[in-house]
């Protein structure tokens, strides 16, 4: 138990900038007193003890904010940032070194029994507010971005952003699980791509009526005269809409 509150202090230590001294960490950080009390909790519930781990956890809940249920596993030197409205479910399994934000679910899909909530590898980051849900897996060194809601099995060292959330990145390069600005704006991207179809559209629409003219005027066809579509950004645009795997064969094709 203290081999595990020393590896927890020396993260925190390590991850947040505002933590001064162990004393205040121990005193101040209602993520570390949630954890503490759920290992209780849960040491409690595989010893099938009745109602007290429930007790415990209901507890950690009205003095920290932070509800995780006495079933939910979680390892050593986890983080979890401010906290506040952060759910952890029962099937729930948070690896080594994972960093949560406040207003994190790792919930549960529908009524069904056995393993229905999310599995969370080695590393990972949760940004404020993001949903992961059901019994999927994310993998190690994966950054889930503020307010994303994460539905599917997610690979190793990705980044998803968006709801639901999409794979925008995947490398195997170490990252700075502070550095939340660093995620790439997929919306912006899709939109900008969409503003310049719209404008070659236009331009294209222009070129036709032109051309239409010199047809009903009877004189030759001007140079230029048609367009050719931006397949590549039709295609980016499709993936981020999640169309690309139907209709990826009507894209290349055109």
């Amino acid at each position: 138990m203290l081999n595990t509150i020393r590896a927890e202090l020396a993260t925190i230590r390590e991850r947040d900038p505002a933590a001064r001294s162990s004393l205040e960490i121990l005193l101040c950080y209602p993520g570390l007193h949630a954890l503490a009390l759920h290992r209780l909790s849960n040491r409690l519930w595989r010893l099938e003890v009745p109602l007290l781990p429930r007790l415990i956890s209901q507890f950690g809940r009205w003095i920290t904010g932070i509800e995780i249920h006495p079933g939910a596993r979680i390892g050593k030197g986890v983080f979890i940032d401010h906290g506040m409205g952060l759910v952890i479910g029962e099937t729930a399994v948070v690896g080594n070194n994972c960093l949560l934000y406040q207003g994190v679910t790792l919930g549960g899909t529908g009524k069904m029994h056995g393993k229905r909530h999310p599995t969370l590898e080695d590393n990972v980051v949760v940004g404020a507010g993001a949903k992961v849900l059901g019994a999927i897996t994310v993998g190690a060194n994966t950054r889930i971005g503020a307010g994303s809601v994460l539905l599917r099995n997610v690979a190793a060292d990705s980044t998803v952003v968006g709801i639901p959330g999409r794979v925008i990145h995947q490398s195997g390069v170490k990252i700075d699980p502070l550095a939340h600005s660093a995620l790439p704006d997929a919306e912006a991207r899709v939109i900008r791509n969409l503003m310049e179809r719209i404008d070659t559209l236009e331009s294209e629409l222009a070129r036709t009526q032109a051309c239409l003219r010199e047809v009903a005027a009877g004189r030759p066809l001007l140079e230029g005269c048609g367009g050719k579509a931006q397949n590549l950004k039709d295609r980016e645009i499709l993936e981020f809409l999640g169309d690309a795997g139907q209709r990826g064969e009507t894209i290349s094709g055109s």
